[in-house]
């Protein structure tokens, strides 16, 4: 058998996901039937069918159901090589992400600064967007916050963050100088779809074992924002991801007790000391400091 065509591999894959020559073919933006001539091509190849077509419609066959997870970390792998051959032909390009209200941009300028030779971007990560932005090679470095499944990863410390409670402008606790655990014992906060994110944000179980109570279930920032301004809950966020204005119906309060939040910063690991990330690092570790945020926060 001839070497693998990576394009009829990637034709196939998006039939295999759409099960509908004709959508297939919309999504690559090719004729129909050029389409099912090159997956015609790839069985022959192969010398197995991979679909059964019939009028009821398009089905993988036993064999195609055994290439298609195959199918699709060849392509991935292809995919992550040829950004890493970039990465590496390219050493003066990297990509700084960066996670909701952490604010990079006094380390970017500097590495600019220091490095004006240097092709730097930024790129803003969503939840649940890490680790899987460094190990596609969308990023080149991350500054984030702990918990994030850190395999395959070389993370660093750079400073705690503390808490704050976020709760609406008019509930019983507004204006208060602090508050306790104890002080929101009994107050649902909202939960998010993985387990260990659970654990840390909600701090549960309490000290003392007790568990969190139940606020409803989120997914992005900003619908958790909107069962808080609702009354539906209240959160437990780091001080730098709700600045100042950041909604008219939202206020915080300090809180004591609840543990303090990493800020790291994340490379591939192997990849730790290439230049331009070492260089990151160090404007990192200069510029990205809770006595800097604050002083971002008051201009």
């Amino acid at each position: 058998m001839s070497d693998l065509d990576l394009r009829l591999v990637r034709y196939f894959t998006v039939v295999a996901e759409e099960l509908h020559f004709g959508r297939a073919a919309a999504v690559l933006h090719l004729a129909q039937p050029s389409l099912s001539r090159h997956v015609r091509r790839l069985e022959g190849e192969l010398g197995v069918r991979l679909f059964d077509r019939a009028t009821q419609g398009t089905q993988l066959t036993e064999a195609g159901r055994a290439f298609l997870p195959r199918a699709q970390a060849l392509l991935r792998s292809a995919e992550e090589a040829a950004a890493l051959v970039r990465a590496v032909g390219q050493p003066s390009r990297v990509v700084v992400g960066f996670m909701t209200g952490l604010i990079i941009t006094p380390a970017v300028r500097a590495l600019r600064a220091g490095h004006p030779e240097a092709d730097v971007h930024s790129r803003f990560l969503g939840w649940g967007e890490l680790p899987s932005a460094l190990l596609e090679h969308r990023v080149d470095v991350v500054v984030g916050r702990l918990p994030f499944a850190t395999e395959g990863l070389s993370v660093s410390v750079l400073y705690e963050e503390s808490r704050v409670l976020l709760m609406p402008v008019g509930h019983r606790l507004a204006g208060k100088e602090y508050v306790t655990l104890d002080d929101i014992a009994d107050e649902p906060v909202p939960r998010f779809p993985d387990e260990e994110f659970n654990a840390v944000w909600r701090v549960d179980p309490r000290p003392g074992g007790r568990p969190a109570p139940d606020g409803p279930f989120v997914r992005e920032f900003e619908d958790k924002l909107e069962v808080i301004a609702a009354g539906e809950a209240v959160a437990l966020v780091p001080a730098g991801a709700v600045k100042k204005g950041l909604r008219l119906d939202l206020t915080t309060v300090p809180i004591e007790g609840a543990p303090s939040v990493p800020v790291v910063l994340a490379t591939r690991a192997g990849e730790e000391n290439r230049r331009l990330l070492a260089a990151f690092r160090a404007c990192a570790e200069d510029h990205l400091t809770p006595a800097n945020w604050a002083a971002t926060d008051a201009g």
